[in-house]
């Protein structure tokens, strides 16, 4: 037995000197290598560049995002404003005779009814001659026209309401001289168109007036350009405009308290280079007896005349002034030569008998009278059609 366990032990320690002899060699210190010469080559022959060094670009700021722009609306292309179509102007007073009921109640209904009396006395008559005088009929084409009536009368003896309309409406025809020339020179001569003047005092509606005759004038089939020569009050030239759009007539202005020589004279020049038929000068409202402002309007009527004659100077006259402005035509007519008057506010008054006055005192036509606000309510004048709205059937 304790062979057995000597043979054991010598066996293990057999064993474990193996396993020392393999694993001492693994842990021996090796001696180090020897240095590796460096290899020379071509490259390192050549003598290196210095180096650059260089500085890190600066940090690019970007710029921030442009904003996303909406897209541009549509421009809205607006209509051009539709033209009117003035009213034809033959026959307009016809139309117009109910607004003569003021002038027709002393015209009309009161001669009438003065002449209506049994017996046409003396003092019968002496009313009549009130009632013209009171009208504005003027003293001596009162005095004329009792005188022919009471000859009618006397010739007649006694006469029906009929006849006495018919004595009396003769007599006021005649008086207000139809033969007169009242049409309008609106029309082109010498390859040239027809110039207008229109003159006035102030306030009796002058440029509204001269926006009614272009409407007349289109009316009539004429081709219109306007010049608005009144540079001194702001917003006439503007008036003007408005009153042209309506009927596509071309306004020609200027700055405001520019030369109205100027004006009107650049106007006749657009005239002539447009080929119009008439142009229609609107000027600044002047009483007539400030004499600085009368000859500045025969300074304009001279400038335009250098490219031809005024073929038409139109006064326009407030009815509602009576006896004043028979005084107001005087004076301009020595200035401008005073072709035709224009009557307003005709409707507005009593006293129609203005018409006879300044046809009487100046030897003038009465070329067209105003019987209303509306655009078309400005007439030619026709004496029997005036006479027959005074003393018509109805009167």
């Amino acid at each position: 037995m304790e062979s057995y366990i000597v043979f054991g032990l010598v066996l293990l320690v057999i064993v474990i000197g193996a396993t020392l002899a393999l694993i001492a060699p693994r842990y021996r210190k090796r001696p180090p290598l020897p240095p590796t010469p460096p290899s020379v080559t071509k490259e390192a022959e050549k003598p290196q560049p210095p180096t650059v060094v260089t500085e890190a670009p600066a940090s690019v700021v970007e710029a921030p995002p442009k904003p996303v722009e909406a897209p541009a609306p549509t421009p809205v292309v607006e209509a051009p404003p539709q033209l009117e179509t003035p009213e034809p102007t033959q026959n307009r007073l016809t139309r117009l005779r109910a607004r003569l009921s003021r002038s027709q109640n002393v015209l009309g209904k009161g001669l009438l009814a003065l002449l209506s009396r049994d017996k046409l006395d003396d003092d019968t008559w002496d009313e009549v001659e009130e009632t013209l005088i009171g009208a504005d009929v003027g003293v001596q084409a009162t005095t004329e026209i009792v005188a022919k009536l009471r000859e009618r009368a006397r010739i007649h003896g006694t006469a029906t309401a009929a006849e006495l309309r018919g004595m009396l409406a003769a007599e006021l025809v005649a008086a207000l001289q139809p033969d007169l020339d009242r049409s309008l020179a609106a029309t082109p001569r010498d390859g040239r168109p027809a110039v207008l003047l229109v003159v006035g005092v102030n306030g009796a509606g002058k440029t509204t007036t001269c926006g009614k005759i272009a409407r007349v004038l289109v009316a009539d089939g004429h081709t219109v350009v306007m010049g608005a020569a009144d540079t001194f009050r702001a917003a006439a030239a503007e008036q003007l405009a408005t009153w042209g759009g309506r009927v596509g007539a071309e306004v020609v202005r200027g700055p405001e308290g520019a030369d109205p020589a100027s004006v009107a004279f650049d106007a006749v020049k657009r005239g002539i280079d447009a080929g119009v038929d008439t142009v229609l000068i609107d000027t600044a409202g002047r009483l007539q007896n400030k004499v600085g402002l009368m000859d500045e309007l025969g300074k304009v009527k001279r400038v335009v005349e250098k490219h031809g004659p005024v073929d038409e100077t139109l006064l326009i006259l407030d009815a509602t002034t009576g006896q004043n402005g028979l005084e107001q035509a005087r004076v301009f007519t020595e200035v401008v030569d005073v072709t035709g008057v224009v009557l307003t506010k005709l409707d507005g008054t009593a006293k129609g008998g203005i018409v006879i006055a300044v046809q009487r005192k100046l030897g003038i036509p009465v070329k067209l009278v105003g019987l209303g606000e509306g655009p078309d309510d400005l007439a030619p004048f026709d004496a029997r059609q005036f006479v027959d709205a005074l003393v018509g059937a109805d009167a």
